[in-house]
């Protein structure tokens, strides 16, 4: 087992704070153009639309500590690092969302027991498309960035500002229909599809969070991609004389982490050991990027070395069993 399998940090990891706070200069001009929509309509359509943002906000603010946070390395409390910050920031937003769209819900329903007239509808409609514009630009980038450095905060932050796209553009259709129409009910039915709406996205990152709190396995492809570099390595040994199993998967915001005991012939001199599982661990941070790759060396003979093999949780083994 290499020891620098402890000591491998997130590649990029600091780096990602800025887009948090392109988040939160994105959330501070939405807020003021979405109240300046709303005030100038009267719009409770409009006004759902605003709270959305206020919940963009503060959820920015908590991607760029948690992004903070899990930049740090590992330290003497913290062996594994700081990753599951990330799991801890999209949890919260979640919850936050689900507590927008019960604000939401009840001003809807509101204004659809008592509905008043909307004025300058289309001033307030060529507001709110502007702050839309903008969401979907920085959202749009954010999700990119966080996919491409496998952050958690920024795609839940990302997907949100893009959500919030979409519940924008269905609040100026419906908006614009109130207008054509005078149907003064639509404009609280619209802000109810909203908050409806907003609790999906809210569940799903609710989901997410939990997923990586409880040590989800890493997903299929990235598990195939590791059987298939072990397999390699069985097909090159010479005698077919090295195997692989107990192995185990688990991600935490950024970094993967892998497991795994190898069987090598007992003949085997440490240094002929170690150098193949160099190899190995080598490989598959190659082709798995900030990966965390654990390996326990095993005698191929010793029939103790498979009464583990029933550890690894992914089903995936190349032991002679």
């Amino acid at each position: 087992m290499s020891l620098s399998s402890f000591t491998d940090t997130a590649d990029g990891s600091p780096s990602l704070t800025r887009w948090a706070w392109l988040s939160i200069t994105a959330a501070l001009a939405t807020i003021g153009l979405k109240f300046w929509a709303y005030y100038l309509t009267g719009s409770v359509g409009l006004l759902s639309d605003a709270l959305e943002s206020i919940v963009n906000l503060a959820a920015a603010i908590i991607a760029l500590i948690a992004l903070t946070i899990a930049s740090r390395p590992a330290d003497i409390r913290h062996h594994f690092g700081h990753g599951k910050a990330e799991y801890l920031s999209a949890g919260i937003e979640g919850l936050m969302i689900f507590v927008a769209a019960l604000v939401i819900l009840i001003a809807a329903i509101q204004r659809l027991i008592d509905p008043n007239a909307l004025e300058e509808v289309g001033i307030g409609l060529i507001i709110t498309m502007a702050a839309t514009a903008i969401n979907a630009v920085v959202g749009s980038v954010i999700l990119r960035v966080g996919r491409k450095h496998r952050s958690i905060t920024l795609v839940a932050d990302g997907k949100h500002l893009l959500t919030d796209v979409w519940t924008s553009i269905g609040v100026i259709i419906g908006v614009g229909l109130v207008a054509l129409t005078g149907w003064l009910p639509l404009d609280s039915l619209v802000a109810i599809a909203v908050g409806l709406n907003i609790c999906w996205v809210g569940f799903g990152l609710l989901r997410s969070a939990v997923r990586g709190l409880m040590d989800h396995a890493m997903a299929p492809e990235d598990e195939a991609t590791v059987f298939s570099i072990l397999q390699s390595f069985v097909a090159e040994s010479p005698r077919h004389d090295l195997a692989f199993h107990a192995l185990q998967t688990r991600e935490s915001g950024r970094e993967r982490f892998i497991s795994m005991h190898v069987l090598v012939p007992g003949k085997w001199t440490i240094t002929e050991g170690h150098d193949l599982v160099e190899r190995v661990e080598d490989a598959i941070k190659s082709a798995l990027p900030n990966s965390r790759v654990l390996t326990h060396l095993e005698p191929l003979e010793d029939r103790r070395a498979y009464d583990d093999a029933g550890e690894g949780h992914t089903g995936l083994d190349t032991s002679r069993s």
